[in-house]
């Protein structure tokens, strides 16, 4: 019987993961599909009982259900446990759902493929609290970055993070991030703004980016978010969300089917979907 995969979220119509996925089951030839659903927040439940019951080999998860699925599943991988998060679900040989996390690795992975290895004692400042910013922090903490702030919009949230961090991590509100932005040297953006279909509004001021930091975004459909696109302006090296989409994706396809994907052809058929832009 032919597997099928899928990827969940609301809004989902701007993914690229049908594409990135079904790319990587052809040049491996293996018979296999990838589906978007679109799930509101009220289906969650509903959704993952029948992706179940129709025999999913497993499906990503993306914004907003990475914290809320997790209660719907059978069984955490440590990185999914300790985040708080997942991103990825895969069917076990028993029919138990496993719930991973690869966004936190999927980044590092991309900002390191991009600036190198050199730069952990660099001052970091998260933007968001949600599930992919928890992800990351965690992430960035256990590959040796050790001065991690997190701003939201919400201070709590982000003093809940930080609190979960092992080392003494600071939550600011985005005012304050703001105002001490030239005090951070790597700026990562990891809430929805910016998306396709969603508000194109910058995060908070950016008077203060000094021309030596590196910003990234999650978000890479428009590839150039507008956080983006006034970094580079101001001269500062920019992270596009394409590399952790890909490396994030590439370690869930492992999970399902064994093998590691070509990351290089991959990435150059989605930029060419993008436009380039």
């Amino acid at each position: 019987m032919k597997k099928w995969y899928a990827v969940i979220g609301d809004p989902i119509e701007h993914s690229l993961s049908p594409l990135m996925h079904n790319t990587w089951f052809e040049t491996q030839k293996i018979d296999a599909s990838y589906l978007p659903i679109h799930v509101k927040p009220q289906e969650l439940e509903q959704a993952v009982a029948s992706l179940k019951l129709l025999d999913a080999g497993g499906w990503n998860v993306t914004i907003p259900h990475k914290e809320k699925i997790i209660p719907l599943l059978d069984v955490l991988d440590d990185s999914a446990r300790r985040m708080g998060a997942v991103n990825t679900v895969v069917r076990m040989a028993d029919g138990r759902l496993k719930g991973y996390n690869t966004d936190g690795l999927g980044f590092v992975r991309s900002l390191e493929e991009q600036i190198g290895s050199e730069k952990r004692q660099l001052r970091v400042l998260i933007i968001g609290a949600g599930g992919a910013a928890r992800g990351i922090a965690f992430a960035l903490e256990s590959t040796g970055y050790s001065a991690i702030s997190i701003c939201n919009r919400t201070v709590s949230k982000a003093e809940t993070i930080c609190c979960e961090l092992s080392q003494n991590a600071q939550a600011l509100s985005l005012d304050q991030a703001s105002q001490e932005l030239d005090d951070y040297d790597i700026i990562v953006q990891t809430t929805p703004a910016g998306l396709k279909n969603g508000s194109f509004e910058l995060p908070f001021n950016c008077e203060k980016l000094k021309s030596t930091a590196i910003v990234a975004d999650i978000v890479y459909n428009p590839l150039m978010t507008a956080l983006l696109k006034e970094a580079s302006k101001k001269g500062a090296t920019v992270v596009t969300g394409i590399g952790m989409f890909i490396h994030q994706g590439a370690l869930a396809y492992s999970y399902w089917t064994g093998n590691y994907p070509d990351i290089v052809a991959v990435k150059d058929k989605l930029l060419a979907n993008l436009g380039g832009n």
